[in-house]
């Protein structure tokens, strides 16, 4: 396990246990981003990406009740327009950062995700949800503007079109229920040991028992295959299906498979 740190403005926390990275905001109550986060957020991202002991990266908030509100409107009304302009362009990039790493990505929704806190849980390649009294939604459009941190692009790639419109031009806020029937949430879990079940969750995309550089390889195939031609995806899928075929892990499997026992895959 390694001793959890904060990143340089100590409003990200990053720890790693049994194969698992924790990526933790930390700014309560309402864990809101601002440029000194997105920054933390983008160094614990890229930490996690180059360390060998994590196989799958979880985000999550601290404290019970919110896992992220948003961007911190404070900050945002006292910025210039300009400072607006490239606080979106550096979050953009973070969370595309968070969306590309070839590494599982788990949001454990905590508490409440509304705003730029949303649009962070859909950077992420599943979302898990504390039951409670929470709410989900871009509400945006209530403050004149729109989301803007992959929000509009994101939302619509996973409800479909007419749904994201909907959602976003109302601006609404929904419960826990709605967002698993949007698929926007893969499980909500009832009960008082939601990090505990998060952690023993994501272990399961780990070594020894999943080969987690399968998983990301799949991960990555997706991600980009769905953004080019039918063919060029064939083509990265035949690349990255090389690359597995030559790892340590597709050598355990092939052969765990012949001798008839469970594999013990080492993420490599």
């Amino acid at each position: 396990m390694t001793e959890e740190c904060s990143m340089s403005n100590g409003l990200v926390r990053y720890r790693v246990e049994r194969g698992v990275a924790t990526l933790t905001l930390a700014n309560p109550p309402a864990n809101a981003y601002s440029y000194p986060m997105m920054r933390d957020l983008d160094e614990a991202v890229l930490l996690a990406r180059f360390d060998a002991a994590a196989h799958v990266i979880v985000v999550t908030g601290a404290g019970l009740d919110i896992f992220c509100a948003g961007a911190d409107i404070a900050m945002l009304s006292a910025a210039e327009a300009t400072f607006k302009y490239y606080f979106c362009l550096h979050a953009n990039e973070t969370l595309s950062r968070l969306e590309q790493t070839p590494k599982l990505v788990i949001a454990a929704l905590n508490g409440s995700t509304v705003g730029g806190g949303l649009e962070l849980a859909l950077a992420a390649d599943l979302r898990v949800a504390r039951a409670g009294s929470f709410k989900y939604g871009l509400p945006e459009v209530a403050l004149g503007v729109l989301p803007g941190t992959g929000g509009t692009q994101r939302l619509a790639r996973v409800v479909g079109r007419s749904k994201a419109i909907r959602l976003m031009a109302e601006g609404s806020l929904f419960d826990g229920a709605t967002a698993v029937s949007l698929g926007l949430v893969d499980e909500l879990w009832e009960g008082d040991d939601f990090a505990a079940r998060v952690q023993t969750y994501a272990e399961r995309f780990c070594p020894p028992g999943r080969a987690s550089l399968a998983v990301g390889r799949i991960k990555r195939a997706v991600q980009t295959g769905l953004e080019i031609p039918l063919e060029s995806g064939l083509a990265l899928e035949r690349e990255l299906q090389a690359e597995l075929f030559a790892s340590a892990d597709a050598h355990e499997g092939l052969a765990a498979y012949r001798e008839r026992r469970p594999p013990a895959f080492s993420g490599r």
